[in-house]
């Protein structure tokens, strides 16, 4: 008895240790995708090696239990590609936006996403919203604005490329919710990399600049492996632990890119930068907070 309540006890400790794995990838990805924009790689190019990487391993694991017709079949194939177009747009704004600005720049941006999904649930899926939630939301927006300064001489025209990521993120998690159970995780993950894969394509090979180095060609190549690693241990996490266990540590994020920053291109995110940062996390938390209640 005393062995299985250990064993349930040490579940969300893996689901915990999951989530930072997963966050850890994405980070990754980031990173990549900035230093090879930096080096004159274009988005639609390193959007594309992101999706055709995450379609060719989808199939090769649909494939491990025999490929049938059934198998790719959904009822909800507009709300399934629908979807997929969410988040390849995000990736093609936020593979962009590197170019020009800093990785905690976008990342914090990036995590009023949540704070964009709570203010969209109340007219999209009805969701009663109270006082608490509202604050929350307000003060997400605020820090959003710290963030991107848009009366200031750091303001950047690509930021408004990030906000664009945060809302069709909001959309995209709002589009999981609703197919998530009818589904299956398998059949959105394929879809993801096919619609990724065909749509960015002509793009890609229209702009296309081969990498200067073999380390380029690898890192071109490893977006595709981290983005499908990551998400397949982001889907695992909530195996093992609940949302409430593990929305916290998808901050975890912002610290990864912070030291990627540093060590790879030598930036530290200044005051106003952090000062946001911290005021979506807060909002971000609260709202959290308030679901688990």
């Amino acid at each position: 008895m005393a062995v299985t309540a250990q064993a349930n006890a040490d579940l969300p400790r893996l689901g915990i240790l999951m989530m930072l794995g997963a966050w850890l990838l994405f980070s990754m990805v980031d990173t990549g995708a900035k230093w090879l924009a930096v080096a004159g790689i274009g988005a639609f190019q390193l959007a594309f090696m992101r999706y055709a990487g995450h379609f060719i391993i989808s199939i090769a694991m649909i494939a491990r239990g025999g490929i049938t017709a059934d198998r790719f079949k959904t009822d909800h194939l507009w709300a399934v590609v629908s979807r997929s177009v969410l988040l390849i747009s995000a990736t093609l704004c936020n593979f962009y936006a590197l170019r020009f600005l800093p990785l905690t720049v976008v990342s914090a941006i990036v995590f009023s996403s949540p704070v964009i999904v709570c203010f969209l649930s109340i007219y999209l899926l009805k969701e009663r919203v109270g006082p608490w939630r509202w604050g929350a939301i307000i003060l997400g927006f605020i820090g959003v604005l710290i963030v991107v300064r848009p009366f200031g001489n750091a303001f950047h025209p690509a930021v408004l490329l990030i906000v664009y990521n945060a809302t069709a993120l909001a959309f995209y998690s709002l589009m999981t919710r609703k197919l998530s159970g009818i589904v299956a995780v398998e059949t959105m993950q394929f879809y993801m990399g096919l619609v990724g894969t065909f749509l960015l394509l002509p793009f890609a090979l229209w702009t296309w600049v081969p990498p200067e180095s073999s380390l380029g060609v690898a890192v071109l190549i490893s977006l595709g492996v981290l983005g499908w690693g990551g998400h397949q241990l982001l889907t695992n996490a909530h195996r093992f632990g609940t949302a409430n266990q593990l929305m916290p540590f998808t901050y975890s994020f912002l610290i990864y890119v912070t030291i990627w920053g540093y060590l790879l291109f030598g930036t530290v995110p200044d005051f106003w930068t952090i000062a946001g940062a911290a005021v979506i996390m807060c909002a971000g938390l609260i709202i959290w907070k308030r679901e688990q209640a």
